[in-house]
């Protein structure tokens, strides 16, 4: 056995084909979950990512055998882990509310990335396990973190009102009803020229009331567009 992982580790016909098959199929697990849920990068992006990683490393590790002894072996890896972060960038999505979107996805490129130079040097064990963590952190973990992103006591919402007026009444209307204002910005105001106003607003809910109460709270009040979570 430990012939047979040395030979693997070495580079040849047969190790390079395990590892490029090895990245397609750690990224692909992670690309899969990330394409059902509708994501920029999906399947096939992240396993692009990580098949161009490992033959990065693989390139490194080419270098120091026939070309240049002496050279780095991370040199190379060190270049994919900084500019795999122009391509995380641009799945990252920021909304009109201040809601940001696809930063899973962005790490999740970046870990394939990493999973990918690991494959490359022959470091099987490593992306194995890390395959495996990723997608457990990003199937299995999600319902752990809704259970308790679902009993946050402090929220921030984006409230959206066809008036000064119209916000400044429902302020008070949150005061009425026992919830804490933490802290309140202005966004848009539109309110001299006939148009809406935007306001950014942080509020502690108490024991007794439910996560759902204040979006309902303020979605009913009079003059009130829009309302949403950050």
């Amino acid at each position: 056995m430990k012939v047979e992982m040395s030979y693997l580790r070495d580079l040849n016909y047969w190790s390079i084909c395990l590892r490029i098959l090895l990245a397609v199929f750690c990224s692909g697990i992670i690309g899969m979950e990330r394409g059902v849920r509708g994501k920029v990068a999906g399947f096939r992006t992240h396993i692009l990512v990580c098949v161009g990683a490992a033959m990065t490393s693989m390139t490194g590790q080419y270098i120091i055998l026939y070309v240049s002894p002496g050279a780095d072996p991370a040199r190379l890896g060190a270049q994919v882990i900084s500019g795999i972060g122009f391509l995380g960038v641009g799945t990252i999505i920021t909304s009109r509310t201040h809601r940001v979107r696809g930063l899973t996805t962005a790490a999740g490129l970046w870990t394939s990335a990493c999973l990918g130079l690991a494959i490359g040097i022959g470091f099987y064990e490593a992306a194995v396990v890390g395959a495996f963590a990723v997608t457990m952190a990003m199937v299995a973990f999600q319902k752990v973190n809704r259970y308790f992103y679902s009993r946050r006591y402090v929220r921030e919402y984006c409230i959206e009102a066809d008036s000064l007026g119209s916000m400044k009444r429902v302020i008070v209307k949150i005061k009425e009803a026992d919830f804490v204002i933490l802290g309140t910005m202005l966004e848009h105001d539109r309110s001299q020229n006939g148009g809406n106003v935007t306001m950014v607003i942080m509020v502690k809910r108490k024991k007794h009331h439910s996560p759902e109460e204040f979006q309902f709270l303020v979605g009913e009040a009079e003059g009130i567009l829009f309302v949403e979570e950050i």
